[in-house]
């Protein structure tokens, strides 16, 4: 590591070009950890908490002589590097509201739930919470609509609830990796500065071995569990396939949206003009297929689809929760999110505070397999910590970037390391929000359904394995010179 100065020539210390991030832990530690689990107080905002250290950050800067215009331009350099995953982030929305008002995402969950059989409970609940998953890119969405359906039929059934809460989580966070409309695979990409769908095919490594896994523990322990088949199909099954079809007309034509992003990832089309091309379709299917007013589709690609816009009768509420997603201002968050972290990051850029920090903690891995296994212990470690996937992401990102690049470790080995253990982690931390939600939602403790929640506990031995053989990880050989710590 070269030796840092401020402009005046004097040497900066490492414990100063450290304080930032020390504001940061103080800040996370405050807002996100100690007053919601232990005060009992609402959560501080995350924008609040990088917006305070970006200050901190910058009034340290300039008390160390820098001119606001080297801050301000180390910014801009961060921003406009992020700005075409930013861009990406912005047609998320717009793409979830029209595949809505499509019909496209109804069409599929409603084949996913008919296909349920309740001999095949558990295995199907993984699937089919995968699928609506996959396609939505929420896996909160995912257990609040059809893992409610699902939980709802294991109860009428007799079926083990812990267990279809388990399959239900595992296959909402299956998809929720692997999708591109899922704000959580965005960031890590962003993060990393990967190409999103480079991201989403390394994490094919070691998603699709989890989810076999996964899925023939669910059929095994299916096979072996006595589950009552009932005489008629669930009322809220019905209930929900009935708000559906009473909305939307079906037809194999509804899945060109999803066929143009499929067939563009393994393209490997530019991620931009092909979502750009998904959205066009689903809203020429939605203005002449379902019927629905042009400028009212246009209107629910920024503002999001609501109930009214689609009804004016009363229908289930497992069918508004489905619908009632998308839109441009639903990313706003996610948007914000980003940009001011990329404004932290650039101002603590002149400091290096991220690379020494690394350094420090993380001196000791020096080989390849030890660096990606170090990032997958922070991700885990700092999503558990601040329970926040988005700033997990981007502090590993910036903290692991440039180490992985001085190692010959592609950078999308480190997005997949942000999810392999970050996101995948969040279900099995009783104090996450993550975890929270699912108890709430499903209404089983995290103590009777981890267990159960086969996929990440896959996750959790299969990314380490792959780490330490480098089976997937694409290491490059390294030289006399890339084996020393470069700034």
């Amino acid at each position: 590591m070269q030796d840092l100065r401020d402009p005046t020539g004097r040497p900066i210390s490492f414990w100063l070009s450290l304080l930032p991030a020390l504001v940061l832990g103080l800040l996370v530690g405050w807002g996100l950890v100690l007053r919601p689990l232990l005060l009992g107080l609402p959560s501080m905002p995350l924008e609040t908490v990088f917006l305070g250290s970006a200050s901190f950050a910058i009034g340290l800067l300039l008390w160390l002589g820098f001119a606001w215009t080297q801050i301000q331009q180390a910014i801009v350099q961060r921003l406009a590097k992020a700005l075409p995953a930013i861009f990406i982030l912005l047609l998320i929305g717009p793409l979830v509201a029209a595949w809505m008002l499509s019909g496209t995402i109804p069409m599929l969950v409603s084949w996913g739930v008919k296909i349920i059989n309740p001999h095949y409970l558990y295995l199907l609940a993984f699937v089919v919470a995968a699928i609506f998953s996959l396609l939505t890119g929420t896996s909160w969405g995912s257990a609040a609509t059809v893992g409610v359906v699902l939980i709802g039929i294991s109860n009428s059934v007799g079926a083990d609830s812990a267990i279809v809460a388990g399959a239900v989580i595992g296959g909402a966070y299956f998809g929720d990796k692997l999708s591109p409309l899922s704000d959580t695979t965005n960031m890590a990409a962003i993060a990393a500065a990967v190409d999103l769908f480079e991201h989403i095919q390394s994490m094919l490594w070691t998603t699709v071995p989890a989810a076999l896994i996964a899925l023939c523990g669910s059929l095994l322990v299916g096979a072996q569990m006595e589950i009552q088949a009932p005489a008629s199909a669930s009322l809220a099954v019905g209930d929900f396939l009935a708000g559906l079809d009473g909305i939307f007309s079906y037809s194999v034509v509804l899945l060109l949206p999803v066929v143009i992003v499929l067939f563009g990832a393994m393209k490997k089309w530019p991620t931009i003009p092909v979502l750009l091309l998904s959205i066009a379709s689903a809203v020429a299917l939605a203005a002449l297929f379902q019927g629905f007013a042009l400028f009212a589709v246009l209107q629910a690609l920024v503002s999001g689809v609501t109930v009214e816009f689609l009804t004016q009768t009363p229908m289930p509420d497992a069918v508004g929760a489905l619908m009632q997603r998308g839109g441009i201002y639903s990313m706003q968050e996610a948007i914000f999110v980003a940009i001011l972290v990329f404004f932290f990051i650039g101002a603590i850029d002149l400091l290096q505070t991220m690379p020494r920090l690394v350094q420090a903690l993380f001196g000791f891995a020096r080989g390849q397999q030890s660096t990606v296994l170090a990032a997958l212990f922070a991700a885990a470690t700092t999503n558990a910590l601040t329970s926040n996937q988005s700033a997990t992401a981007f502090i590993v990102g910036d903290a692991f970037g440039r180490r992985f690049d001085n190692k010959g470790i592609p950078r999308r080995v480190l997005s997949r390391s942000i999810e392999d253990t970050g996101t995948m982690i969040e279900s099995l931390i009783p104090w996450h929000a993550t975890a929270l939600f699912m108890v709430a939602t499903l209404g089983v403790p995290v103590s009777e359904y981890w267990h159960w929640q086969l996929l990440t506990l896959a996750h959790l031995c299969i990314a380490p394995l792959l780490a330490l053989t480098g089976v997937g990880c694409g290491f490059a050989p390294l030289n006399h010179e890339s084996r020393r710590e470069r700034t």
